[in-house]
């Protein structure tokens, strides 16, 4: 499986497994509605053509940038950002050169250069060189996550790790997977998106029962599910296919609407670490279900 080259909250790769078999075998194109990482589009190989969509445009100008520029390019930036921002390389000298126990991060030694490279992304204009700083800063931020507050400010804090020797290899291997696919990428709301006869439809929205890091500055509320469910309803008016991540039930708050919504179509229960069958499970848990439109 291919992981994403960076850690998106809500990202489907340790649930890959399970999801993959349950798509169809073949599609005319295959669109992945609320893309994210980009993880799904790059294990599922089985469509003649990817459109990938995000209604976050910075992340969709970063998608564009991999899959656009040489990899090689895109790492020869990140040493030139390394050196003048004087960031950690553990990949070129190893953690004992820093003198630190790995278990405790680099945090420290990078917090300074890492506020001031954060603060060049917030305030310049280019393009290009926005998507190589957001980049490093995904690299070497928390849990090498992107976050932003809701005035579009690139707001997550240091991270422990660097860009060392796994992060380039997952750069290097989603790289090639999207130079390869060649998807599509563009950011539209996903109800502006024009589906045809013959399109598989991944949707992984935000979870409207759940808070989480995509959901808490605009929000995804219950009339967002309404839209996708009329959405989905429409898709299956015209002969494409879905498939639609979503949960049930979250901590002690069920999605009826959805539950009600998902009796025409067929729910297949999914296995996660926070997954649980029973509604009235204890405080905490979720049930998560992938709905699709077709047999399987």
């Amino acid at each position: 499986m291919i992981k994403s080259f960076i850690n998106y909250p809500g990202g489907k790769y340790r649930l890959m497994k399970q999801l993959l078999p349950l798509f169809p075998n073949h599609t005319d194109r295959m669109v992945d509605l609320f893309a994210g990482s980009g993880v799904v589009t790059s294990n599922y190989n089985n469509a003649n053509e990817y459109l990938v969509n995000d209604i976050n445009s910075q992340l969709i100008s970063l998608l564009r940038y991999v899959r656009d520029i040489p990899v090689d390019e895109i790492e020869e930036k990140m040493k030139q950002i390394i050196r003048y921002y004087q960031l950690t390389d553990t990949s070129k000298t190893g953690y004992d050169y820093y003198k630190i126990d790995s278990s405790k991060g680099l945090a420290s030694l990078n917090k300074t250069g890492f506020l001031n490279l954060r603060s060049v992304y917030n305030e310049t204009e280019n393009e290009e060189e926005k998507n190589i700083i957001l980049y490093a800063l995904i690299v070497y931020g928390f849990n090498n996550q992107i976050r932003f507050n809701r005035y579009g400010k690139f707001n997550n804090p240091v991270g422990k790790r660097d860009f060392n020797n796994k992060m380039k290899g997952k750069l290097r291997i989603f790289s090639q997977s999207w130079k390869e696919k060649k998807p599509k990428i563009i950011s539209k709301d996903f109800a502006d998106i024009n589906l045809k006869s013959g399109d598989f439809v991944y949707a992984d929205p935000p979870y409207s029962i759940t808070t989480a890091v995509y959901n808490e500055n605009k929000g995804w509320t219950s009339q967002d599910d309404k839209r996708l469910m009329d959405y989905l309803d429409y898709a299956n008016g015209i002969g494409a296919k879905f498939a639609l991540s979503n949960v049930f039930v979250h901590k002690e708050r069920i999605n009826r609407p959805l539950i009600d919504w998902s009796r025409k179509y067929n729910v297949i229960d999914i296995e996660s670490n926070y997954s649980n069958s029973n509604y009235h499970a204890s405080r905490g848990a979720s049930k998560e279900v992938l709905i699709i439109n077709y047999k399987k």
